[in-house]
């Protein structure tokens, strides 16, 4: 599911920022207060889990935010825990390769909130269509957030650009540079669970205001040239499609956008055909290239990509194995003002092919070119 990461570092930063010594565990790293600790899984082994948690007791931490894997859940790695507050972002296509079906995936992600004590509150997302499946049998009291439907958290996007957003949460206006309807989901559930947990409105948007992108998430840069970058962690078709989305939400549809993409190897593989399709719809050109080949052959991940390109954009896209040359091709084709994003990776430095990780990091490459070209 899209969002766990963003909103748990979200939240952790927010409660830095209104003074508390809090924990964070997720895909991105595990942080003790200011102690960071580079992280091995979403959730970490029941073990290790609490380890952690019993560290962070002992330095003094009050909270801690935790992204909840679907594996987390159905190993049992959560087991024994006090949960006081359990947030649903979405579900979609991910980690079929382990869950087998989506009805599967669903009842895993559910069971998490049907364990919940009635001492928890469960907040979930009720523009999601499983948002209030959730909520189905669970015990806790049951909070819902939402832009598109009513709901006891209330988001409006009033402005939108490439640097930032004004937003309305429950009739209160503020200032964001996160940019993406995404992050506006995103925001608006760390100002739920920062309400549920008895902290004042105007306090916490003050918090959230002065909050900075995640690594690796919606991350931007700008060329001399003027060619704006987005580094972005998307790896699912529906995950592509908003950060797609989000560009063209903003794009004055006379720049370009050129998107470099690929598939994780040994991993599910009926996502591929459908970030083929979105890619080619949404871009002006999009070019596919390696993510984490792994153990499978590039070019047969490629072809199955390319199987989910419609006739009406065959024009519209290429194929290029080695990453590096990818990104190349994209800085060479992009002229001032066009976008290019380069996603999948985000905050991964490392690429992994026929098992073994070679040192590779998309916004150093991005810089590296851009210099070695001139651009």
């Amino acid at each position: 599911t899209n969002g766990k990461t963003s909103t748990a570092t979200l939240l952790f930063d927010v409660f830095q920022n209104l003074g508390f010594s809090s924990a964070l565990i997720s895909t991105v790293e595990y942080r003790i207060g200011e102690e960071i600790i580079p992280s091995t899984h979403t959730t970490p082994d029941v073990v290790r889990l609490n380890q952690m948690l019993a560290k962070a007791v002992e330095k003094g931490c009050e909270y801690a935010f935790m992204e909840v894997s679907s594996h987390g859940i159905h190993q049992d790695r959560i087991e024994g825990l006090n949960f006081k507050i359990a947030g649903f972002t979405n579900i979609t296509h991910d980690h079929l390769d382990y869950h087998k079906t989506f009805l599967e995936y669903l009842n895993v992600k559910k069971r998490f909130f049907d364990e919940l004590p009635e001492t928890a509150v469960a907040i979930t997302n009720i523009d999601d269509k499983n948002g209030n499946v959730m909520l189905q049998s669970t015990k806790a009291k049951k909070k819902t957030y939402a832009l598109k439907t009513m709901a006891d958290y209330q988001a409006k996007i009033l402005e939108v650009d490439f640097d930032g957003m004004l937003l309305n949460f429950n009739g209160k206006e503020f200032w964001t540079t996160l940019t993406g309807k995404f992050n506006v989901y995103n925001l608006l559930l760390v100002f739920a669970i920062a309400s549920e947990l008895g902290f004042e409105g105007n306090e916490i948007l003050q918090a959230i205001s002065k909050l900075r992108r995640v690594n690796g998430r919606f991350e931007t840069m700008k060329s001399d040239s003027g060619i704006f970058f987005i580094v972005d962690y998307a790896h699912t078709p529906d995950a592509l499609e908003n950060v797609l989305d989000s560009i063209n939400e903003i794009r004055t549809k006379n720049e370009r956008l050129i998107t470099v993409f690929g598939c994780g190897g040994d991993r599910d593989k009926e996502k591929r055909p459908k970030m083929g399709n979105v890619a080619s719809a949404k871009s002006t050109l999009a070019i596919i290239t390696s993510d984490n080949p792994r153990t499978e052959e590039p070019l047969e991940i490629i072809k199955e990509i390319e199987a989910g390109v419609e006739p009406q954009n065959f024009s519209k896209y290429t194929s290029i194995p080695d990453r590096k040359e990818a990104i190349k091709m994209a800085i060479k084709f992009a002229e001032p003002k066009d976008i290019v994003l380069v996603a999948g990776k985000g905050h991964e430095t490392y690429q992994e092919i026929n098992g073994v990780r070679h040192h590779f990091d998309d916004k150093e490459v991005i810089k590296e070119l851009l210099t070695l070209m001139g651009k």
